[in-house]
């Protein structure tokens, strides 16, 4: 175990040479929190860059809780279909609307009990406002952190539970980088490990040993040279 923190904290600090700004892949603007509970329940099977661009014209219609609360939804749910499962996850947004106006004043709550109980939100999407929001220690298990995590060896890659993977990390992660980290391993997880084709003859992470994957694979003679 003491080995693995050590191995998590060289990588918190690589991801932090490759990305000095830690920054959400969503574009919420870090004004109104509810617009980043509406991105994330959007972003579910959806690309970030595709929740950045539909919720451009989503937030010009409906700029507020407000006004999402008060939504037909038969509208709301065109909007948001180029997100894909489109006719939930307008219902959610515009019922977690009510809900943050009729139980919280409009003003998101700072727990991650009190964010579960919001139409479509789950750990992922609490974590991700616990974070960014309130600037608390959080972990994200989104597709990227859950597959590159299994990558560097911290757990099976055959593991895919969210809150499995989450409860392994907090064990090895030091709470103070765990939000940031999450938002550095997405842009990594585009930029070099992707899903399909990843490019570990360029890997920061495998050339200082950190990830067992590219060890193993160096072992064989599979890792390529850098470009």
């Amino acid at each position: 175990m003491k080995n693995e923190k050590k191995r998590l904290s060289d990588t918190v600090a690589a991801l932090k040479e490759l990305y000095p700004s830690a920054e959400c892949a969503l574009e919420w603007g870090g004004v109104d929190p509810w617009r980043l509970l509406v991105m994330g329940r959007l972003s579910a099977q959806c690309t970030d860059a595709r929740v950045n661009l539909t919720c451009r014209e989503l937030f010009r219609v409906y700029p507020n809780a407000e006004a999402m609360a008060s939504a037909e939804l038969s509208e709301l749910e065109a909007l948001v279909r180029p997100c894909g499962l489109y006719r939930r996850k307008a219902l959610d947004l515009k019922l977690a609307s009510e809900r943050l106006l009729s139980v919280y004043g409009g003003r998101l709550p700072d727990t991650m009990e009190a964010l579960l109980t919001f139409p479509g939100v789950g750990r992922k999407i609490a974590n991700l406002l616990l974070g960014d929001v309130f600037g608390l220690p959080a972990v994200v298990t989104d597709t990227h952190c859950i597959r590159i995590c299994g990558r560097l060896g911290y757990y099976p890659e055959s593991e895919k539970s969210p809150e499995k993977i989450e409860r392994i990390l907090w064990g090895l992660i030091d709470p103070i980088e765990s939000a940031d980290f999450c938002h550095r391993i997405v842009f990594f997880g585009r930029d070099v490990c992707r899903a399909i084709s990843p490019r570990c003859g360029e890997c920061l992470l495998g050339e200082r040993g950190l990830c067992k994957k590219y060890a193993a694979k160096s072992k064989r003679g599979k890792v390529r040279g850098k470009a």
